[in-house]
């Protein structure tokens, strides 16, 4: 191996002016911006909105964030006594699936929010949501209330 000396001192020829050795990078590293907006997703997915409806009704606290929705979803309650309302309207149980298909804009694929009193038997709350299941609708959300720290 050889090693030529230029006339300049060694510096090897030619000398670069103000860095112009290396191009500029024109690519855009999209890593951070998919993990955001991954962040975003999940957060939006896993959280439940918090509804306020007229029926008085004592909810369950829970962990889970409020999520933010552009439609007002179809609300089903179960108060203390076992009475059911659809949205703001006292019904019976056996009127259920009848009301809700005939207010479903979207069909089956209707957002429906389930809202139980935290005093309210299990059993009805349950026999409720199996009504709206069997019926065909798929999209059924328990609403609760947000924990708070004491």
């Amino acid at each position: 191996m050889g090693m030529s000396v230029g006339a300049k001192g060694g510096k090897g020829g030619r000398r670069r002016r103000g860095g112009r050795g290396h191009a500029p990078v024109s690519e855009i590293n999209v890593t951070p911006l998919v993990d955001v907006m991954l962040v975003l997703l999940i957060i939006f997915m896993v959280a439940a909105p918090l509804m306020t409806v007229g029926v008085p009704i004592d909810l369950p606290e829970t962990q889970a964030k409020a999520l933010n929705s552009d439609t007002q979803p179809i609300t089903i309650s179960v108060n203390a006594k076992g009475e059911i309302f659809l949205q703001e309207t006292p019904i019976s149980i056996d009127e259920v699936v009848p009301k809700l298909e005939a207010i479903a804009t979207t069909g089956y694929d209707e957002r429906i929010y389930m809202r139980g009193d935290t005093a309210a038997a299990y059993g009805t709350v349950m026999k409720v949501m199996a009504r709206i299941s069997s019926a065909g609708f798929k999209n059924i959300g328990l609403v609760t209330l947000q924990e708070q720290d004491k």
